[in-house]
């Protein structure tokens, strides 16, 4: 009897010590176990951007100063997408330590803004202000965060990091599809800054494919940035021409909005999806909250067991309730007060999936939140970097709707944003994505617009993802689908190219790629009391990077919708 008892007493300590170590093993990041991965990877939204993060890994530098290559390759070679004159967001993964860090360069709302900045003395919004011109511009982040991370985190200096984007800047690079076609939906707002038709356009027209594009006045602030560091940008005689530039075309930008700017360090958003832990964006990004909060929805639900039909509705039923949290509590978390932890909790998303019928849509109407409330996506860039050290990036740029305002100060070569329009301009009012806010977004002198940029990490036994995309509204539904591929077990190549469909609370419709929903499916979500809404193109331009552990490899893909490109090295 004491032998048996003994050897009961032994199984119990077995597999207490067991359980502790799954535990242990939970805790520790699954790079951390897998050593060093076999190749470098690197994956953008342009095939020049892309040359340029590997020539600077061949260089002597790692994952952080190929990011700052890339960055500056890409307000080069895709201004419609990103810019100096723009923001973003790094999520950064340092891998002699597991450090993890979101860089926050978003831009911020000049000192001379207000919350009614765009409406008339009736109190109605002003079409077109907040999208085009100087006055829609907030205070760029990008060189800003570009100059932190290559002081913190890079192991090079500015001079050989940005010696790609001062190159492609002065002896130009090719137009090509797309290009052309960002440009013809924004020719108007082009011709109208003289500085920028001369720079974008050709006499005035859209350039045809092959025409080179040089920027000699951009590579002069890239000097500049790579000579000086911050100063370089945001004092001195580039800071002078920004700001006169500015200020004799309507705007209200001062010096010492420009030398006040710095770049933040952020604690990213952390959960898990069964198996899989998350990293992802914190505010201002609405980013990494809305996406645990659609994943915490459907964790409430036997996924396994559900046909194609009720999957979507689920999935279309978690974005429509996250989309409404965003509208109602985000904003910038040096301004508000944002619930995280209630936001991302298991018991939370069991509320909000309380309400949720297998069988029926919910009205969006019928849930409490703000008023009225479209979306693009191919505007903003994303792009992924994983080195051999095991250092990673995923960083999501912008410079908000296509070429941004549209806007270059004389003498400076730099395209501002147009990010001042992702604030609530006026709450219930839609933005020009479709996108509606309320008091947590207000404007204010300093704050950060909220964004729906998504920089993500994947971590679990299967390997490491590092994904994002552009996409406007869109961004977030996107990497959710993505991370569902990652659980299927599915290739970065399907995550990045399979249809998309997506719900962001109002309007209250499904809209979708072609291909993305069958005429079966499509029947039985009317049925269901879903309003759909197809689209005529494609949306999003993801760039994906797997680490895939046990099999020993690297993948890598780039969005087929773009003319990016993902190289293994």
């Amino acid at each position: 009897m004491m032998e048996r008892t003994g050897v009961k007493a032994r199984r119990r300590s077995l597999s207490a010590f067991c359980l502790c170590l799954a535990a242990v093993l939970l805790l520790v990041p699954y790079g951390a176990l897998a050593g060093k991965p076999p190749a470098s990877a690197i994956a953008t939204a342009h095939p020049l951007a892309t040359e340029a993060g590997f020539e600077v890994l061949a260089a002597g530098g790692n994952a952080f100063d190929a990011a700052v290559a890339v960055t500056a390759a890409l307000a080069v070679v895709e201004p419609s997408g990103s810019g100096l004159g723009g923001g973003g967001f790094w999520l950064l993964h340092r891998a002699m330590d597991d450090f993890q860090v979101m860089l926050d360069g978003r831009e911020t709302a000049p000192a001379a803004a207000h919350r009614d900045l765009y409406l008339d003395e009736h109190g109605g919004v002003i079409p077109g202000l907040s999208i085009d011109g100087p006055l829609a511009a907030g205070i760029p982040g990008t060189p800003a965060a570009v100059v932190h991370l290559a002081n913190r985190y890079g192991r090079l200096p500015l001079s050989v990091s940005l010696a790609p984007a001062i190159r492609l800047a002065s002896q130009g690079f090719p137009v090509n599809e797309g290009y052309r076609r960002m440009a013809r939906f924004r020719l108007s707002v082009l011709r109208n800054s003289p500085a920028a038709a001369t720079i974008f356009l050709d006499e005035g027209k859209v350039p045809e494919v092959g025409f080179r594009i040089r920027q000699p006045q951009l590579a002069e602030v890239l000097r500049a940035l790579a000579e000086k560091g911050h100063a370089g940008f945001y004092e001195g005689k580039i800071a002078q021409r920004l700001v006169e530039g500015v200020r004799r075309a309507g705007g209200i930008w001062t010096l010492a909005d420009l030398k006040n700017y710095r770049a933040v360090e952020r604690v990213p958003i952390r959960g898990r999806f069964g198996d899989v832990t998350i990293v992802s964006a914190a505010p201002p990004s609405s980013g990494g909250i809305a996406l645990l909060t659609m994943l915490n929805i459907l964790e409430q639900f036997q996924w396994g067991e559900l046909d194609s039909v009720s999957r979507i509705h689920l999935m279309v039923e978690a974005m429509r309730r996250a989309y409404r949290d965003r509208a109602q509590y985000l904003g910038d978390p040096d301004f508000t007060q944002i619930p995280v932890r209630r936001l991302t909790s298991l018991d939370y998303a069991a509320g909000l999936a309380a309400s949720i019928r297998l069988d029926r849509a919910t009205p969006s109407a019928s849930l409490p939140g703000v008023e009225k409330g479209g979306g693009h996506g191919m505007d903003t860039t994303h792009f992924s970097i994983l080195d051999r050290e095991g250092n990673r990036v995923a960083a999501t740029l912008s410079i908000n709707y296509p070429f941004g305002s549209g806007f270059v100060p004389p003498g400076t070569g730099v395209l501002l944003n147009d990010e001042m329009d992702d604030f609530s301009i006026k709450p219930g009012v839609p933005n020009v994505y479709g996108l509606i806010g309320a008091e947590a977004n207000a404007i204010a002198p300093g704050k950060r617009p909220l964004s729906s940029m998504t920089p993500t990490f994947l971590e679990s036994r299967r390997g490491i993802a590092i994904l994002g995309t552009p996409g406007g509204s869109r961004i977030i539904s996107m990497v959710m689908l993505a991370v569902q591929g990652y659980v299927a077990g599915e290739p970065p190549e399907v995550w990045v190219s399979r249809p998309r469909f997506h719900h962001q609370y109002l309007p209250d419709q499904i809209q979708f790629e072609p291909g993305a929903l069958t005429n079966r499916e499509r029947s039985r979500l009317r049925d269901m009391g879903h309003t759909l809404e197809p689209l005529e193109r494609p949306y999003g331009n993801m760039q994906a990077i797997l680490w895939d552990i046990p099999g020993k490899r690297v993948l890598a893909a780039s969005d087929p919708r773009g003319e990016g490109s993902a190289g293994i090295r």
